[in-house]
């Protein structure tokens, strides 16, 4: 009876929430990374060098950064439906003005705007599912979210590639890309507001004893928390677990953003492509990472295994990456970058099931978004990388290298820190579905 009441607990949860969120995260991932597209026509449009180019994508991550935890703890005392609506709504107003960006300043400026608006996004998302999700579920859950980064790539390549070709009052396609993608952001951000319930509790959707089951089973893991530890808010952003799971996450980004931004130009150094055909190609990996990473978290969920399905997964992108860079034939570069890919959403499906193992209420609010920003100094580093690579030697292949360096040190690191989290997983819910 209590495994019938918990599927369908779960399921509920999962209808109600995931199928809003995906679409919310959706528009963020693609306003953040359709600026990669833009660059195929807008870097001759105003005359930006690679390394302008690339230097303007990190910059977002500048302010991300450092907005990121105090976002983060606002969202704790204001409660995520308002913050998340917050995000939302300035993130898709900044996004647009990035179609009005006439030199190198004014795109600087409106890229740090932008990582300021949405700093706190994702690991509000992490967080807020942590409050609704038991640990037996969460490493499919969060797949599931990080699924649609790859699926805005994958979707967004030829959308983002076919709105290049617009010209029409007076703006030319990468700003009608801009315009018309941000949109969605602004419109979600008021749908926020009266369509999510900040805990099971809160719930007119959870028949009561369903909502009660679900409470009862998040208190039992903060309970086996708290016989481990009770953090502070300063002691969780300075322990020495959470500071690694930082590292680790940091090669992870290096990946992931060194491969979102310059996918569509390393495609097109193959020559002889158009913008079109350019784009399916570069959607081609994040096909692949959408089903990998499905299948690997759920692996990792039913077995409560964290740590050798992390470092394998950090190990196949080290090894994807770095046969990316080095092989010529355009076929063979691009099964070894889509395995790299593979490789690295695949560990990011993992990874954020062990610090919500061991971390929770406002400590784990803040350590979540402290792992978070500092890895994000990823994505400030390897965008201006790749650029800087381009611009150095006339092609991606040191900037690749390092990256895959990146993730080779995570993938060492998952066999220290994603230990010890399957006692405190196994504390919690009693009841897991297959």
């Amino acid at each position: 009876m209590t495994s019938e009441l918990a599927q369908r607990t779960i399921s509920k949860v999962a209808w109600r929430l995931m199928p809003f969120l995906f679409v919310c995260y959706f528009f963020n991932v693609l306003d953040r990374v359709n600026v990669g597209f833009a660059a195929l026509t807008m870097n001759k449009d105003l005359g930006f060098s690679a390394t302008v180019f690339g230097t303007g994508a990190s910059i977002f991550f500048v302010s991300y950064v450092f907005a990121e935890v105090p976002s983060n703890l606002l969202m704790h005392h204001f409660g995520a439906r308002l913050w998340i609506a917050r995000i939302l709504i300035t993130w898709g107003i900044i996004s647009g003005l990035q179609a009005f960006v006439w030199n190198e300043t004014s795109f600087y400026s409106v890229r740090f705007a932008l990582g300021l608006a949405e700093a706190g996004y994702f690991p509000g998302l992490v967080y807020y599912f942590a409050r609704w999700y038991p640990a037996a579920y969460r490493s499919r859950t969060f797949a599931r979210l990080m699924a649609v980064s790859p699926f805005s790539s994958m979707v967004g390549a030829p959308m983002s590639a076919a709105l290049l070709g617009v010209s029409v009052f007076g703006l030319v396609g990468w700003q009608w890309m801009f315009l018309l993608e941000a949109v969605p952001s602004v419109l979600l951000g008021l749908i926020v507001l009266v369509y999510l319930t900040e805990r099971p509790r809160d719930s007119a959707w959870l028949k009561p004893e369903e909502s009660e089951w679900l409470e009862g089973e998040l208190e039992l893991e903060r309970q086996a928390r708290e016989r481990v530890r009770t953090y502070t808010v300063w002691q969780a952003l300075f322990d020495w677990k959470v500071l690694l799971l930082a590292v680790l996450e940091f090669g992870l980004v290096m990946a992931n953003w060194g491969m979102s931004f310059w996918m569509p130009q390393i495609v097109k150094e193959f020559g002889g492509l158009s913008n079109m055909q350019i784009g399916w190609i570069s959607a081609a990996p994040f096909v692949a990472a959408l089903i990998g990473m499905q299948l690997w978290a759920r692996s990792s969920d039913r077995s409560l295994e964290r740590r050798w399905h992390l470092a394998i997964a950090c190990l196949v992108a080290t090894l994807g990456i770095a046969a990316g860079a080095l092989l010529a034939s355009p076929v063979l570069k691009i099964i070894a970058l889509s395995l790299g890919i593979v490789g690295f959403w695949s560990a990011l499906s993992v990874f954020w099931t062990v610090p919500t193992a061991f971390l929770g209420g406002i400590a784990g609010a803040g350590a979540i978004a402290w792992i978070n920003s500092l890895a994000q100094f990823g994505g400030i580093i390897s965008p201006w990388l790749m650029g800087y690579s381009k611009d150095a030697t006339g092609g991606f292949t040191m900037g690749l290298l390092v990256i895959a360096g990146c993730c080779g040190l995570s993938a060492i690191l998952s066999l220290f820190v994603a230990g010890g989290s399957r006692e405190l997983e196994s504390a919690g819910p009693r009841y897991r579905h297959g």
